[in-house]
């Protein structure tokens, strides 16, 4: 199986549109970014779901997810499409199953269904959400995998849990992938989260390691696989990093600032994909050696297009 690559698409949350005061402008950047990913020969393209900027919020420009994800399939023609990662706590799993049948019509079965158990406290209670604790929010999220599925498989859905009700939903048209839209759930707790990705998801997503911790968490999924007698080769194993590529190795460590957030260790070069295009290669070839399927980046200035065709024309399917 070749690599794939998929790319996030500028849409607000982490700073990526600042200097585009026009949110019209705003989003056909967006729009822009997506359609040229798909002509480089981009695999995927994905959103975050998230409301507004981090790590501080301020009045920058950030587009909800699932409205874009909608618009985008309509924008773009092959490449697929998916979210990193819808979170649970926003909307209605049900509601949520609905939405992306939907989408997955009108995007001619395009779409990856990703979601999460969602962390982002300040978002949460600024919306009014309530925010419990991490293993509650992870139980929220096994009961809603369960929901998802329902709608998606079943003619009337039914499924009574202690978060979650459903009884006799009806969800037409499902959607056109079959057996159903995949669903890939973000996150690599070892206990609870990859356990439920071998219990109930079609793909993973790890961030932000190393190849040593890449390992490590596909030795675990593949241990929870084996536990439950499922398949380890049939959940597609997707990995996301931050990307910095540049023509020499001086510049592509400039544009690395913004990555600490998502690195405390400082091991940028070995959590991210930092340097020039040859040692990006390299990496490249380590990360899927250490079992990756796709790698999904996200680059500080996609929306300025250099970087996204440097990384197209000189890293994938060398």
């Amino acid at each position: 199986m070749a690599l794939k690559f998929g790319l996030l698409v500028p849409q607000g949350w982490r700073m990526d549109l600042v200097g585009i005061p026009d949110p019209v402008e705003a989003y056909e950047t967006m729009t822009r970014v997506a359609q040229e990913a798909e002509t480089l020969g981009y695999d995927s393209i994905w959103l975050f779901d998230h409301f507004h900027t981090v790590p501080e919020p301020t009045q920058e420009v950030t587009f909800e997810c699932w409205t874009s994800t909608a618009a985008l399939a309509r924008d773009t023609k092959r490449v697929r499409i998916g979210q990193m990662v819808t979170c649970n706590g926003y909307r209605n799993p049900a509601l949520m199953a609905k939405m992306a049948s939907t989408v997955d019509v009108l995007s001619h079965g395009r779409l990856d269904f990703g979601i999460g158990a969602g962390w982002y406290e300040h978002e949460y209670r600024a919306y009014g959400y309530g925010f419990p604790d991490a293993p509650e929010r992870l139980r929220y999220l096994r009961e809603a995998a369960q929901v998802i599925l329902a709608m998606w498989t079943q003619d009337e859905a039914l499924f009574e849990g202690k978060y979650y009700h459903v009884n006799g939903a009806i969800n037409q048209p499902k959607g056109v992938q079959k057996p159903h839209i995949p669903l890939l759930i973000g996150g690599g707790g070892e206990k609870v989260t990859l356990k439920l990705v071998a219990q109930y998801g079609d793909a993973c997503n790890i961030g932000h390691l190393d190849v040593a911790g890449l390992e490590h968490k596909f030795s675990v999924l593949k241990k929870h696989c084996d536990d439950i007698g499922r398949d380890y080769n049939s959940i597609k194993r997707t990995v996301l990093f931050n990307c910095a590529i540049a023509a020499t190795d001086e510049e592509a460590m400039a544009k690395a600032g913004p990555y600490a957030r998502n690195i405390p260790s400082g091991r940028i070069r070995e959590q991210a994909l930092v340097g020039t295009p040859e040692a990006i290669r390299r990496r490249l070839k380590e990360i899927e050696q250490a079992g990756a399927q796709e790698i999904i980046v996200f680059m500080q200035d996609s929306k300025d297009l250099e970087s996204v065709r440097m990384f197209a024309q000189e890293c994938m399917h060398q």
